[in-house]
């Protein structure tokens, strides 16, 4: 490029030059103290004014001494062993902080051959805005970050989970020696029994209680997302997943525990992937093809019962068993209604504190009239009951006539709230329908799963992925065996 013409320049050579001449003059005027260093990483040279602000006195000769010895925390020699500079960095002598710029220096072959290292103190004042903005955006992420972690604490512990009967007595015990180990511990329970207390108060007492506690609600996400929250995604997975890699839940529970809610509701799909995580601690997000290590302590909790579905086909059992290594059953209401007392106490003290509202309690008639009631809903309907009194009544103390909603349930009425004989969730029948007509076609097909598949209108790789899912492969061996 052909330099512009300006009076007293004849030719680019004297462009260059009187540039060359003018940024010098220009950097030694900003410059408060310069050094520069050897291949070998030795001070060769250094001002007058770096000698001064370091507080060298005039005897003892800084050339020759390896630069971090004279200067703690340079990055010179990275600067010159890696050729790249670093034209800003604030570094610290002493007490003081300063600009400073670091510069590789070459020969004419282009062999980096030392660097050089300058301090700029007069413009610090220059950067103050954009060291203002830097911390602020500092400030900003630490207190993002401070938030955040303490979102993934755990926020209960044995002390808040109400109830002194045997069997809450029972369950706290089970807890703490439940965290006392790090094996995987399965919550059962209704819903509303307090699997979620539980699990927080696990974390807080065991050894990764400093370490994230995560929480993922396998009912709460759709199938096609769900192991994405799990395992995280990889860039370009799919469309829409970002450019950048998002963490799943196992990833961000690293180090901690993840409360996995409603294991039951969990796709067989998932199930093995799962099942591979917990055998053998690692991950492998969706669009990856690397496996990646973690170490997370696993809290499952359900609300439907397992075993059943182990036997219909809808859950698998070696996941089942996997799960299964601390089992905690928490009992309904109706099971400790010599809790309710106390759990009404501590509802309308919580409900009060939130409110900004005066505190209520329970007269004894109001708790004899709730103990008659058998509570499907457990604690939680306990707490949308008192909500609603508060919010209908302008009482200090309600009675039985503040509960006319629930209804007075009997023993023999007992009976008849519980589900119809032979009823199933429809997922199941599905699943157990497909099992054996499965085991029909293999029959059929004298044990070629090949033949079988063309019996059920499907590839033999279907085939295979069904009987992995149902648990049949052992079983479609052993067939084909005895044929």
């Amino acid at each position: 490029m052909k330099a512009p013409s300006l009076p007293g320049l004849t030719s680019d050579a004297d462009a260059k030059s009187l540039a060359a001449n003018t940024l010098l003059r220009l950097f030694d005027s900003l410059y408060e103290g310069a050094l520069v260093i050897d291949r070998a990483g030795r001070i060769t040279w250094i001002n007058d004014k770096y000698r001064a602000l370091l507080g060298w006195n005039g005897t003892d000769p800084i050339e020759g001494r390896p630069v971090e010895e004279v200067i703690p925390h340079s990055r010179l020699r990275e600067v010159m062993e890696t050729g790249r500079a670093e034209l800003i960095d604030v570094l610290g002598l002493g007490a003081r902080q300063v600009v400073v710029s670091r510069i590789p220096l070459a020969n004419d072959a282009g062999e980096i051959i030392g660097a050089l290292g300058v301090i700029l103190y007069d413009r610090v004042q220059a950067l103050k805005p954009i060291v203002s903005k830097v911390q602020h955006l500092q400030t900003e992420l630490a207190h993002a970050r401070k938030e955040l972690a303490e979102t993934r604490q755990a926020k209960y512990r044995f002390s808040q989970i109400v109830g002194h009967s045997v069997a809450m007595r029972e369950v706290k015990e089970q807890g703490r020696r439940a965290a006392e180990r790090d094996a995987t511990v399965l919550l059962l329970g209704e819903t509303g029994t307090g699997k979620e207390l539980m699990a927080h108060a696990i974390h807080a007492a065991s050894k990764r209680q400093a370490k994230p506690l995560v929480s993922l609600n396998a009912a709460a996400i759709p199938e096609n997302l769900l192991e994405a929250e799990l395992f995280g995604v990889e860039p370009g997975a799919y469309t829409g997943a970002g450019n950048k890699p998002r963490p799943g839940k196992f990833q961000l529970a690293d180090g901690g525990t993840l409360f996995l809610d409603e294991v039951g509701d969990m796709p067989l799909t998932l199930q093995a992937k799962l099942l591979r995580v917990l055998q053998e601690g690692e991950v492998e997000p969706v669009g990856s093809n690397r496996l990646k290590s973690i170490d997370v302590r696993v809290i499952a909790a359900t609300s439907r019962d397992l075993k059943g579905m182990v036997a219909s086909g809808t859950f698998r059992a070696d996941l089942f068993y996997r799960l299964n290594v601390l089992p905690i059953r928490l009992a309904p209401l109706r099971e400790r209604s010599e809790d309710l007392p106390a759990l009404c106490e501590a509802l309308l003290e919580q409900l009060a504190a939130r409110g900004n509202e005066p505190l209520r309690s329970v007269s004894a008639a109001g708790l004899a009239r709730l103990m008659a009631y058998h509570w499907p809903g457990n604690v939680r309907e306990l707490s949308n009951a008192l909500q609603l009194a508060a919010a209908r009544f302008d009482t200090r103390v309600f009675g039985p006539e503040h509960f006319a909603d629930l209804p007075q349930t009997a023993p023999a009425e007992e009976a008849s709230l519980a589900p119809e004989p032979g009823v199933r969730p429809l997922r199941e029948v599905l699943a157990e329908a497909e099992k054996a007509e499965i085991l029909r076609a293999i029959a059929a097909a004298g044990g070629v799963k090949l033949n079988a598949a063309k019996l059920l209108h499907i590839s033999r790789a279907q085939l295979y992925e069904k009987l992995a899912t149902h648990g049949l492969l052992a079983d479609a061996a052993d067939k084909r065996q005895a044929v």
